[in-house]
C-alpha cells in the first residue's frame, strides 16, 4: 500500500441507482478535480460541474465536492463525484480516473486504514465501523455505534490512565525508597486504586459475553423429552414450518435450525433430538449426544415437557424457561404441580391449540431483551479485546502480589497492563492485526 499515491473508489452500492458516489483521497486530489471538472470549486460546498476526459469528451455532469486536508475523515486532501448512478457513467468515470498518474482503485478498507495512520480514527472506532457497515438488528447498529463513535475509546483510555497514574505513584515510591513515609503513602494509594481496575475491568469481561451474543446472534435450544412438543414450539416461534412435526416419538435426530427475530435481535432457534434414558439405536443415540451439546453451548435453554406424560429425563443444565406443553388436556391440579416442580418456572401452554402462546413469545422476548440490554453498554465485544483486557487483568494481579521491597517488578507490571490496554485502541503494536481488519472492509470505505 503507497500511502502516497491517490486513491479512488465507488462508495455507493453496485448497480443502477439515482446518483452514485465516487471518492478520492490524497496528494493528487486537487489535480484530478481541476483536469476533469476544470477547476476546484469553493471547499467543502456542492457544485454542478461538467466532468470531461482527458480526450476532450464529455462524461456527465454532476456535483464536485472539494475537501483539502488536514480536516478530513482520512486527513488527507480528497474529493468527491456525484454522478449518475447508471453502469456507462461509473465505468467512464472510473476508467478515467485509472488513467490518471498516481492514481489507483483503492484496496478494500485503504479509506478508513488511512484514517487510523493519520490518527482520526482510532482502531476500536475502526471496527466499530466495520460492524455497524454489516448491522442487521438495531440492537447490532447502537452497539456498533457505541463503538464507532468513540465512547468505548473513552472508557479504555479512563482506564489506561489510571493505569498509568499507578505507575506514577510506584515510580514515585521507588524515588523516594529512602524516605519511609512518603514511599509508604504512595503504596498504600496505588494498591486500592489497582484493586477497583481489576474489579472494572472484570466486570467489562463479563459484559463481553453479551456483546458477542449480539454481535453473532444469540442461539436459543430446544430441549426436553421425544414427542413432548418441541418441533411444534420451533415452527410456532419461526412462523413457518421449518421442522417435521408427527405424534411418532424421536422423529427429529439432528439438529433443525431456524433464523428468527426477537427483541429486535438476531436469534438461532435450535430444535433438537428428544433425550430419554436409553436409546434405541446408533442413530437416536448421535442424536441424542448432538441435543446435550447444544444444551451446554446455548444462550438460553428452552426445555419443554408434556403435561400428558411424566417426567422421565433432567436437562443438564438448569433450563432459563420451562414450557408445560399439552395444558388443555389436563387440569389445573396437575400443572400446578409441575410448576412446583420446576419452582415457578414452568409456563403452561397448548402449543396445538395457542393457548398461552402470546404469553411464550413475550416471556421469550423478555429473556433475550435482558441479554441484549447489558451488551449495549458493553465495552468489550471481540476476542481481541478480551484477550487484551484479560492481560491487562493479569498484569495488574501480579502487581498487587508483589511485596513493598520489589516496587521495580510492580511497576514494570503496570506498564505491561497499560500496554495491553492500549493494543485495545491500537495504539501500539498492532501491525499484526491491521490486514485482517480492514481485509473485511468493502472497497470504497
Amino acid at each position: 500500500m503507497n500511502a502516497r499515491s491517490t486513491i479512488f473508489a465507488l462508495s455507493s452500492g453496485l448497480g443502477r441507482a439515482g446518483v452514485a458516489v465516487i471518492r478520492l483521497s490524497g496528494p493528487r486530489s486537487g489535480a484530478v478535480v481541476e483536469r476533469i471538472a476544470g477547476r476546484l470549486p469553493l471547499p467543502r460546498s456542492f457544485q454542478l460541474m461538467r466532468l470531461m476526459s482527458g480526450a476532450g469528451d464529455e462524461l456527465d455532469r454532476g456535483i464536485v465536492i472539494w475537501l483539502p486536508g488536514p480536516g478530513t475523515v482520512t486527513g488527507e486532501d480528497m474529493a468527491e463525484f456525484h454522478v449518475h448512478g447508471s453502469p456507462a457513467v461509473i465505468a467512464a468515470m472510473l476508467g478515467e480516473l485509472a488513467g490518471i498518474a498516481g492514481c489507483r482503485l483503492a484496496d478494500a478498507g485503504e479509506f478508513t486504514r488511512r484514517a487510523f495512520e493519520n490518527d482520526k480514527m482510532d482502531l476500536l472506532e475502526v471496527e466499530g465501523l466495520a460492524d455497524l457497515l454489516v448491522a442487521e438488528t438495531e440492537t447490532q447498529r447502537r452497539l456498533a455505534l457505541r463503538q464507532f463513535s468513540g465512547q468505548s475509546s473513552s472508557v479504555i483510555s479512563q482506564w489506561r490512565e489510571s493505569v498509568l497514574k499507578a505507575c506514577g505513584l510506584i515510580e514515585a515510591a521507588i524515588d523516594f525508597v529512602d524516605d519511609g513515609d512518603v514511599a509508604a503513602q504512595a503504596v498504600a494509594r496505588v494498591r486500592p486504586a489497582i484493586a477497583v481496575l481489576i474489579a472494572e475491568l472484570s466486570q467489562a469481561l463479563k459484559d463481553s459475553e453479551a456483546a458477542s451474543h449480539v454481535r453473532r446472534g444469540l442461539r436459543i435450544v430446544i430441549a426436553g423429552a421425544p414427542n413432548v412438543g418441541k418441533s411444534t414450539l420451533l415452527n410456532c416461534l419461526a412462523g413457518r414450518r421449518a421442522a417435521i412435526v408427527s405424534p411418532i416419538a424421536g422423529t427429529t435426530r439432528d439438529v433443525v435450525e431456524a433464523p428468527v427475530m426477537i427483541a429486535g435481535c438476531a436469534v438461532t432457534l435450535a430444535d433438537t433430538a428428544g433425550l430419554r434414558d436409553a436409546e434405541t439405536d446408533p442413530v437416536e443415540a448421535e442424536g441424542m449426544r448432538l441435543s446435550h451439546a447444544e444444551i451446554v453451548g446455548a444462550d438460553i435453554v428452552v426445555w419443554v415437557e408434556s403435561l400428558t406424560e411424566g417426567q422421565t429425563v433432567m436437562p443438564a443444565r438448569q433450563p432459563d424457561l420451562v414450557i408445560l406443553n399439552k395444558a388443555d388436556l389436563v387440569s389445573d391440579e396437575s400443572i400446578q404441580i409441575r410448576n412446583d416442580m420446576w419452582l415457578g418456572q414452568g409456563l403452561a401452554v397448548s402449543l396445538e391449540g395457542g393457548d398461552g402462546v402470546s404469553g411464550l413469545k413475550a416471556v421469550l422476548a423478555g429473556l433475550v431483551a435482558s441479554r441484549n440490554a447489558v451488551a449495549e453498554h458493553a465495552v468489550v465485544a471481540r476476542a481481541r479485546h478480551v484477550t487484551a483486557i484479560g492481560e491487562s487483568i493479569r498484569f495488574l494481579n501480579d502487581a498487587l502480589s508483589r511485596p513493598d521491597d520489589l516496587l521495580e517488578l510492580m511497576a514494570e507490571d503496570v506498564r505491561h497492563a497499560a500496554r495491553a490496554l492500549a493494543l485495545v485502541t491500537g495504539r501500539v503494536g498492532v501491525e499484526d492485526v491491521l490486514g485482517k481488519i480492514f481485509a473485511d472492509f468493502c472497497v470504497g470505505k
